[in-house]
């Protein structure tokens, strides 16, 4: 039997027994007949469990997802734009954005440096709790971590212990980076920019859904994005606001649907408009819709505010201040951004503001929205701007830890601007990916490209 992570029926039950804990379903009946008959619950850490349970089970998985899928939420966390706003009080007005000039090319270049250099920070270390990564720090000097993660002079009893992540060992320690590797952290925002220079500010869900099937294989997405990749090519729609009742490519037997894929998709449309959260929010929606509902909504909405406002704004907390305000305030996500902001600006040592957010949010999958971006906002917080501080913060709290970095890296690398950032994460001008036409292409050009999106007419 093909063991697919992510979409296998037996293994989506217990994520969506997961997800029903958090969003406030009573689920027990169902849960109770799912592990009567031998189910499962959700692996902590991964997609799928590691033996394949009975083909029996299949069948039964299928029915018991559809009737979860009937159980709403008593949240109020709503997933169209109309009620997003209505219920934001603080919802920004639109303004007309334009950036040129030096100062805006370097902070333009500061934020795809910052991504790809907290990105690359953190892939070794990926799937790695955050003891294993202080333990790695210390073995090899680098705590407070302050640059790249190496093995060289790791002990060998640690390094068996805390294995790197084998597909970014090999590109992404200091004795081995040559430029900027791929990674789907990247990848996202390279289809963010490619997307608007086809289509404008005033591309559809749709857009999104076909430059994915275009560019993206199957294999290459994860979590909520291969649930809706699944689902379009099984023939499902991305939402329709005139059948708020319809199965969709977001909410058929996608269980992830709340967790950090649209978060990592957001930045571009921040850089896009800069100055303007809204406009980038209302951008990071419509994306955000094709494979994600509620929360993991917000969290790419508050993404693309940040970076909107990162490119103008002076402080951390003003860039904060503008994610929040384009999230439903009474959100789960929103309670744990501001909790998290509170927790970094009264703790000193940050690592007891990351025991907190473990305390609070350490029942959650590793690449969760809420966790992770409670993370995020403690680092931006905790950071003060400094950018070594802020991308080792993120990726010492041993979550998602590339994604995390990422974010948190092209917040504080435009706010600095590329000229700030310590050489120490400066890399060769190239970056790998599949996407078409980007393979090599410099950091420089990138920026180039992005900047000029903001003086064009919407």
């Amino acid at each position: 039997m093909i063991r697919l992570t992510w979409v296998q029926p037996e293994d989506l039950v217990g994520h969506e027994l997961r997800q029903a804990a958090e969003d406030g379903r009573e689920v027990a009946e169902i849960a109770a007949r799912w592990h009567a008959a031998g189910g499962h619950d959700a692996p902590p850490r991964a997609g799928a469990s590691p033996e394949a349970p009975p083909v029996r089970l299949r069948h039964l998985a299928e029915e018991l997802l559809d009737e979860l899928a009937g159980i709403p939420s008593p949240l109020a966390e709503p997933s169209t734009l109309a009620e997003i706003i209505a219920a934001c009080p603080q919802w920004p007005a639109r303004k007309d954005t334009a950036a040129s000039g030096p100062q805006a090319m370097d902070r333009m270049l500061g934020a795809w440096l910052g991504r790809a250099a907290g990105c690359v920070l953190g892939k070794p270390v990926e799937k790695i709790p955050r003891e294993g990564i202080r333990a790695i720090a210390e073995a090899t000097g680098n705590w407070p971590i302050r640059g790249w993660f190496t093995a060289e002079g790791l002990p060998a009893e640690i390094g068996r212990r805390w294995p790197w992540n084998r597909r970014s060992a090999v590109n992404s320690l200091a004795e081995n980076i040559d430029g900027v590797p791929e990674d789907d952290d990247l990848n996202f925002a390279l289809l963010a920019l490619a997307l608007l220079e086809r289509h404008g500010r005033e591309f559809t869900t749709d857009d999104v859904a076909r430059l994915w099937l275009d560019e993206l294989p199957g294999g290459r997405v994860f979590t909520a994005e291969r649930a809706a990749y699944r689902n379009l090519l099984a023939g499902l729609e991305p939402p329709d606001p005139h059948e708020p009742q319809a199965v969709t490519t977001a909410t058929f037997r996608n269980p992830f649907r709340e967790w950090i894929g649209a978060l990592i998709r957001a930045d571009v449309y921040g850089w896009a408009n800069p100055g303007d959260p809204a406009a980038a929010a209302e951008s990071a929606w419509r994306d955000a819709r094709l494979s994600h509902t509620a929360n993991g909504i917000y969290g790419s909405m508050s993404v693309a505010a940040m970076c909107a406002t990162a490119l103008v704004a002076s402080s951390a907390e003003e860039v904060v201040a503008a994610g929040l305000a384009v999230i439903p305030p009474d959100s789960r996500l929103a309670a744990a951004m501001r909790q998290a902001a509170e927790d970094a600006r009264e703790e000193s040592d940050f690592e007891r503001v990351v025991d907190r957010l473990h305390g609070r949010h350490g029942d959650l999958h590793w690449v969760h929205t809420i966790n992770n971006a409670a993370l995020i906002t403690a680092a931006l917080v905790h950071g003060r701007g400094d950018f070594t501080a802020s991308i080792a913060g993120a990726v010492a709290g041993g979550w998602d830890t590339d994604s995390a970095g990422a974010t948190v890296g092209s917040i504080v690398g435009a706010l600095r601007g590329a000229s700030e950032i310590p050489q120490e994460w400066s890399m060769k001008n190239r970056l790998s990916s599949s996407i078409t036409g980007f393979d090599g292409i410099g950091l420089d050009e990138l920026a180039r490209r992005t900047l000029a999106l903001s003086t064009e007419e919407s």
